[in-house]
């Protein structure tokens, strides 16, 4: 029993400790500091888009930028200099691309997609929302936190490249009957009607 423990406690502090050095954690703060502020320049370098408005490539850009920061961080063997070396080429490739994408139409239709109707005149596209990766809950999810109780108070609604939802509401005099989304009438039987 004494030996399990003890081998416990010794994985338990290789797993805190790791096989660093106790010296290293000043340098492991000073790299942490420094990548910092490079992580944070160069986002400001890349523009001031909230993060609920990143496209598929600027997420890329972020995630790339995030994983050549934590490298330098805590691994002796990775310099800062290689670190920022990564950083150029790819806030680099991220003006290229931005570059492209505001010139060709179709290159940013292939980078950032472009927006679905989903909701049109109170009825539900269903075959437009069968294009989207968003799964029906989650949609009406959406909607509901935006105050709607039925697709009939919904003019056009729209699925933007950023993953948002845009909704246009018909004024209090046209609101139409449609499709309840609370939970408690949504989760009732209902008949899909199809199109010919």
């Amino acid at each position: 029993m004494a030996f399990i423990l003890q081998q416990f406690f010794k994985d338990f502090e290789k797993i805190l400790i790791g096989d660093e050095e106790w010296s290293f954690i000043p340098e492991i703060m000073l790299r942490t500091l420094i990548m910092y502020l490079i992580v944070l320049f160069s986002l400001r370098v890349l523009g001031k888009r909230g993060v609920k408005q990143l496209s598929v490539f600027e997420l890329v850009v972020i995630i790339s930028l995030g994983s050549a920061a934590g490298d330098p961080m805590f691994y002796k063997e990775v310099g800062l200099i290689s670190a920022v070396s990564v950083f150029a080429v790819v806030v680099l490739a991220y003006k290229i691309t931005s570059y492209f994408v505001n010139k060709s139409k179709k290159v940013e239709e292939i980078l950032e997609g472009s927006s679905t109707c989903l909701i049109e005149e109170g009825k539900f596209a269903i075959d437009n929302f069968k294009k989207e990766t968003l799964a029906q809950d989650e949609f009406f999810s959406e909607l509901r936190l935006k105050s709607i109780a039925h697709l009939g108070q919904i003019e056009l609604a729209i699925i933007e490249t950023s993953g948002s939802v845009s909704v246009f509401f018909y004024s209090n005099d046209d609101v139409k009957y449609g499709l309840p989304i609370l939970p408690s009438l949504f989760c009732e039987k209902y008949v899909e009607i199809k199109q010919k």
